[in-house]
């Protein structure tokens, strides 16, 4: 059974850091692309930031300079450290994995940015 389970999140304040977390189960994601999407309160899902499996990464421009994304194939794990948070990136933030044949979802982990 695949399972991608999220941590990290929680409560910040603005300027604040936090580390999200997804560990992988019964993938590999050596061969996978890797991606934290994230989706407010009646807003769409959207990409934050996506490395594939050759290690190439791209960010929505609303997080460049303030969010890296990594991955620890060893660990089967993916990162996403965020810095200089603010009430806008509050949300739930979602991992996903993609290859040509798979699609999977984890739970989300819920960040929330205020004062």
């Amino acid at each position: 059974q695949v399972q991608l389970v999220e941590s990290g999140g929680g409560l910040v304040q603005p300027g604040g850091s936090l580390r999200l977390s997804c560990e992988a189960s019964g993938i590999a994601i050596s061969i996978y692309s890797m991606a934290w999407y994230r989706q407010a309160p009646g807003e769409r899902r959207e990409v934050v930031a996506h490395i594939n499996s050759g290690g190439s990464i791209n960010y929505v421009n609303s997080v460049k300079g303030r969010f890296t994304i990594s991955r620890d194939n060893a660990k089967n794990t993916v990162y996403l450290q965020m810095n200089s948070l603010k009430p806008e990136d509050t949300a739930v933030y979602i991992c996903n994995a993609v290859n040509i044949i798979n699609n999977y979802w984890g739970q989300g982990t819920q960040v929330t940015v205020s004062s």
